[in-house]
């Protein structure tokens, strides 16, 4: 009987060689994420992959599986791991190596396998690791399957019915990029920098880009799992900024930066100015209801209020619905609305047919980008930004809070705003408007400037974005109030950035 896991053992003892450690707080909503060595040690993903078997079992899922891994030092180790796990719980393991999050996903349809679990941390700094998973493609696991494969990991009630098999793929990557260029090229050079922040999208960014027609130039995109310029994050700005020294040097058209597994992509354009994601999917929205009349678009609440008041969308018929961040959340809306696409002000967008095949895939979002440019020959994209309706939004800023203690925070956080409206109360004299609980809460004050706080999905912070449509000034007086409620919490640390 295998078992059943710590939840802290002390490395470089007989006890953490010999038994596995699998601290609880790595199960997320939709996904898994540990620091390596030290919530989790090998035997523990060992566990995490009888885990997972048994839970396809429970869910009369064909135990068949496609596992992948990102360019981390440890993380082809972590894989063969959980590998044999998952052997262990009968499951027929199909093994396409070195690869981005998205081939993961593709190589669900492309060799007609239902189950996922794709080794990586995706932006997180370097130690740490985790899983992306799913059985129902294009979806990822949500909150029902993380909870359940959270009893059965911890409790060690696997169904070690053995019976298992490994495959290696050859050369995977060459099927995905096959599928994603056999398309008609760009009708006009453009001149794009790609940024990888030496993650493992940069093994293949000039690849696929070049194939499209476009004139690349790489950046960061030699493998590094030391991420020795900056963290691979395009919400991070510190890789925005050196995107936007390589526009202005290369005089590029665009600047798309992808994160460290390749499912998200950001923008700068071609003056050198950041556009947060979710206003490049207003952008994209724009463009793709013209070609597809009378679009539906699900967005995270993270996202630009542009989506609901710009008039552009208005006039064409465009639907969107506001609904919770996170990529398997998102995904899961998108499929079961029949949306277009789905934008996250992460950068994770999600575009179904004809476009893609519903799951988040940045090189999927740096050719619709592209498309578009393509299709507005007279416009550079800073002219397509230029013609959006003036907002100043804040970045995702990030407050440390502890995994156990950050859901609390949030839930006394929305009692507190929620008891503001009831009884009337103002901020900075603006009336409480309307009040979205989907996912943490966003408050929204007459002159539309609106405040976000929810607790991060994969890390120990919590997450607040403020954006106003009247001014700079107002945004900064939103930041200050909301940010007093929240130090009402003594649980809340420092911020990563601030506005």
């Amino acid at each position: 009987m295998f078992p059943v896991p710590e939840q802290q053992l002390l490395p470089n003892t007989y006890a953490y060689e010999a038994r596995p450690m699998v601290k609880r707080t790595g199960f997320r909503e939709y996904d898994a994420r540990w620091i390596f060595g030290k919530e989790i040690n090998m035997m523990g993903v060992q566990a995490l992959g009888m885990g997972l078997g048994t839970l396809l079992g429970e869910l009369g899922v064909k135990r068949e599986i496609v596992v992948g891994h990102d360019y981390r030092s440890y993380s082809a180790s972590i894989k063969l791991a959980l590998t044999t796990g998952l052997m262990a719980a009968g499951c027929t393991v199909h093994d396409i190596g070195l690869v981005i999050t998205p081939m993961a996903y593709f190589a669900q349809f492309d060799l007609d396998v239902p189950a996922v679990a794709m080794v990586t941390a995706s932006h997180n700094e370097n130690g740490w690791t985790g899983v992306k998973m799913g059985c129902a493609r294009p979806l990822t696991f949500g909150p029902d399957e993380m909870s359940r494969l959270k009893e059965i990991v911890l409790s060690a009630k696997f169904d070690l019915c053995g019976g298992g098999a490994y495959a290696h793929v050859e050369d995977f990557p060459a099927r995905y990029i096959a599928d994603l260029t056999a398309r008609p090229k760009l009708t006009r050079p453009i001149k794009v920098v790609a940024a990888c922040g030496n993650g493992t999208a940069g093994a293949f960014a000039e690849e696929i880009l070049a194939a499209l027609g476009a004139e690349v130039i790489p950046l960061d995109t030699t493998l590094d799992h030391s991420f020795p310029r900056y963290n691979p994050n395009p919400e991070d700005m510190e890789m925005l900024h050196a995107i936007r020294d390589a526009v202005l040097e290369h005089g590029a058209d665009v600047g798309l930066g992808f994160d460290g597994d390749g499912d998200r992509c950001g923008v700068i354009d071609d003056a050198g100015e950041e556009i947060f994601a979710d206003k490049v999917g207003v952008m994209l929205a724009r463009d793709l209801a013209r070609v597809h009349p009378k679009p539906t678009f699900v967005v995270d609440v993270k996202s630009t209020g542009l989506y609901h008041s710009d008039p552009v969308l208005q006039a064409l018929g465009v639907t969107t619905d506001y609904w919770k961040t996170g990529h398997s959340y998102i995904k899961r809306r998108v499929n079961e609305l029949g949306a277009l696409a789905g934008f996250e002000k992460s950068g994770h967008y999600f575009f179904n047919a004809p476009i893609g095949r519903g799951y988040d895939d940045g090189f999927v979002s740096a050719i619709a980008i592209l498309d578009m440019l393509d299709r507005n020959p007279g416009s550079r994209m800073s002219d397509l930004e230029k013609t959006l309706p003036k907002t100043w939004s804040s970045p995702t800023m990030s407050p440390h809070c502890d995994d156990e203690k950050k859901y609390g925070v949030v839930d006394r956080v929305i009692a507190r705003l929620l008891a503001m409206k009831e009884k009337g109360e103002t901020i900075r004299g603006q009336k409480i408007t309307e009040v979205n609980t989907v996912n943490g809460i966003r408050v929204t004050v007459e002159d539309g400037t609106w405040g976000l706080v929810r607790a991060s999905s994969n890390k120990p912070e919590l997450v607040v974005v403020i954006e106003s449509p009247v001014s700079r000034a107002r945004l900064e007086e939103m930041f200050a109030d909301i940010d007093a409620v929240l130090r009402e919490n003594p649980d809340v640390g420092a911020y990563n950035q601030t506005i």
